[in-house]
């Protein structure tokens, strides 16, 4: 039985994995939260994993407020680069492989077409270049690892805009929403289905893509949202530029 350590698992997405504990009866969990394991805590990491000896690391923890970001740098890479290179380190230390989330914020969105693994990455904001600076730890310090960028992550727990969306809707009968940022919504469930097959198969380790199958705006993701729950709300769209925000986002952000 393959043993998994899962980190930042009261997050959204760690949230899925424990429901799907019972569907991977081949799989041994043990989750680990912000405050059970700090990941930048180097003596922790060592102590846990020391004590926990697990074949895989998921790595959910990150530094996910993009706005944020660019006025607290010093936290995001701490968080999404430093503590990564901690993780990297341990996981070397007791032969465990890791694997990382990182996300499609690490492009520019100068493209017209998916990005694909191969693709220069070029982020233009904090937020991505901490990522990116987390993978390249990763890259540089490790063999046995997997990084799988994903975008637009929602779920019915944590937050994410799908449950701003439904909140929104509660109080309001008319909201605005970006139409020129275009992506692929992805349903955290399925992101967990796609990192549990890589730890039950025998894929090559390396970067991956994966997110949803459909390719949308903010504004198309909204309508669908409250279309599925049955919500009548005026939705109205806007520009980038219209809508501003502390961080830049890229434009076009498709994974392939």
């Amino acid at each position: 039985m393959k043993k998994v350590l899962v980190t930042g698992a009261a997050g959204q997405t760690g949230q899925c994995m424990k429901s799907l504990v019972d569907d991977y009866g081949d799989v041994s969990f043990v989750f680990f939260d912000s405050t059970s394991l700090d990941i930048s805590d180097k003596l922790k990491l060592d102590e846990v994993f020391g004590l926990e000896r697990p074949d895989y690391c998921v790595n959910l923890a990150a530094y996910t407020a993009v706005d944020k970001a660019e006025d607290d740098k010093e936290l995001a890479f701490k968080v999404n680069a430093e503590a990564v290179l901690y993780l990297a380190e341990v996981c070397n230390k007791y032969n465990c492989v890791l694997m990382h989330i990182s996300t499609d914020f690490v492009f520019d969105g100068e493209k017209r077409v998916p990005y694909v693994v191969s693709d220069i990455p070029n982020p233009i904001n904090v937020y991505g270049a901490s990522k990116l600076q987390g993978e390249l730890y990763i890259k540089a310090n490790m063999e046995r690892y997997y990084i799988v960028r994903t975008s637009w992550v929602y779920s019915d727990y944590g937050h994410n805009f799908k449950k701003t969306m439904l909140r929104l809707a509660e109080t309001r009968n008319e909201i605005s929403v970006v139409n020129d940022q275009i992506g692929c919504p992805t349903d955290a469930m399925d992101l967990c289905h796609f990192l549990l097959s890589l730890i039950q198969g025998s894929k090559a380790y390396g970067i991956y893509h994966f997110s949803g199958g459909i390719v949308c705006s903010w504004y198309d993701f909204a309508i669908s949202i409250f279309k599925e729950n049955n919500i009548s709300i005026k939705v109205n769209p806007i520009s980038t530029e219209e809508y501003p925000t502390r961080a830049r986002r890229p434009k076009y952000s498709v994974l392939g």
